[in-house]
């Protein structure tokens, strides 16, 4: 009897999934040494936005960091409304060339390329992505092994975000029980987890921030507020201002969504997601001020996790844009007024700065997730 090693044999293993795709990566060129990127965008329905997620390719990333819309890249979207994969053996005569992305891939030197659609029970999700720096290599019979190669990046994928699903949706339940007694709709989850996503995203080079990173203070911010679903109605729905001891009783839920969350990760199995600190980080801390005054712990500047700093200043921002029972609904340069006074005592300066760098965009949000209180 031989002894014989599993060439996938990391996939198995518990890892970060882009170390997984890396192992994928080099299992894959034993056989095909001409593939030398294997990357990864997934894709947000509600904004049409194709983002890049991972890769495979060390620190020469051509594509840091980047995100578009999916109609600013018609031959994607065509494989998308078709389902099929993409061969393009010569990317200097692609046709397609004048299109940011590809502009960037072929500065970067990859001759040719081979795009596969990921789908997860029907429902498109993202791409993956194979270059090569040599052309016309992408032969009908290397595809039928990369074919396979593709479909099992794609499940460890699927996977990984499937858990994190899996978590959104426990808190998603219970989410629906907070909201309907919080006086915050819906929509402001929608605008502010893009918040997030847009400051971290402009604080990736200054931070070093991956893409992994920044996807999962997006998926990860909506549940920021998990605690108040343990706040009584008479102090979480009080229309008015909140005396001492109600505060005192309101502050807890920070704590109370920290211990939460942690129940739920051992109840789902779920305590080996990647980043699963960064969950815990955001519920615990969003409420931490620069200054030290905030709560629960009363920590301050850098001690506060980058990501709860982030969450910070995009759920005020929501907060002071948005209507209440009780208030009117402030503008954007009115609540800008108020994020640079809070800058550098309450909230973090880079990422109020951040914000404000990327006004246009937070109304191209607002305008996609109008307020509503359904």
């Amino acid at each position: 009897m031989s002894e014989h090693r599993d060439t996938l044999e990391d996939l198995n293993k518990h890892a970060p999934l882009r170390e997984k795709i890396i192992s994928a990566h080099k299992s894959l060129r034993k056989t095909f040494p001409f593939i030398d990127r294997i990357s990864i965008a997934i894709y947000d329905p509600d904004t049409k936005i194709l983002k890049t997620y991972l890769h495979s390719s060390d620190n020469k990333n051509p594509l840091p960091n980047y995100q578009t819309s999916i109609d600013n890249a018609p031959s994607l979207k065509q494989l998308l409304e078709k389902g099929l994969p993409r061969v393009i053996n010569n990317l200097l005569t692609f046709e397609d060339g004048q299109r940011e992305h590809t502009r960037r891939i072929g500065r970067s030197g990859y001759a040719a390329s081979y795009t596969l659609p990921m789908f997860n029970n029907g429902e498109f999700f993202g791409f993956i992505f194979f270059n090569s720096y040599e052309k016309d290599v992408f032969t009908e019979k290397a595809l039928q092994q990369i074919d396979i190669y593709g479909h099992i990046i794609s499940l460890t994928v699927i996977n990984e975000l499937s858990s994190i699903s899996t978590l959104a949706a426990a808190v998603k339940t219970t989410g629906s029980i907070t909201h309907a007694r919080d006086p915050e709709t819906g929509s402001h989850l929608d605008r502010m987890s893009r918040y997030s996503r847009l400051i971290a995203s402009s604080l990736a080079d200054k931070y070093n921030l991956d893409d992994d990173y920044i996807e999962h203070i997006f998926m990860f911010s909506p549940l920021h507020d998990i605690g108040k679903i343990a706040i009584p109605d008479h102090i979480l729905l009080k229309p008015g201002k909140l005396d001492d001891h109600e505060t005192a009783i309101m502050k807890t839920h920070a704590h109370k969504g920290y211990k939460m969350i942690n129940e739920i990760l051992d109840n789902f199995g779920l305590k080996n997601i990647q980043y699963i600190d960064v969950l815990r980080n955001i519920v615990k801390s969003h409420h931490e001020t620069i200054n030290g005054n905030g709560y629960p712990s009363g920590i301050k500047d850098g001690d506060i996790p980058l990501e709860a700093r982030i969450i910070a200043v995009a759920d005020i921002f929501d907060a002071l844009t948005s209507s209440r029972p009780y208030k009117k609904a402030w503008s954007n340069d009115e609540a800008i007024q108020t994020l640079k006074q809070m800058a550098g005592d309450t909230l973090d300066e880079d990422c109020v700065n951040a914000l404000i760098d990327n006004i246009e965009k937070i109304k191209h949000i607002q305008k996609l997730f109008k307020q509503n209180y359904n």
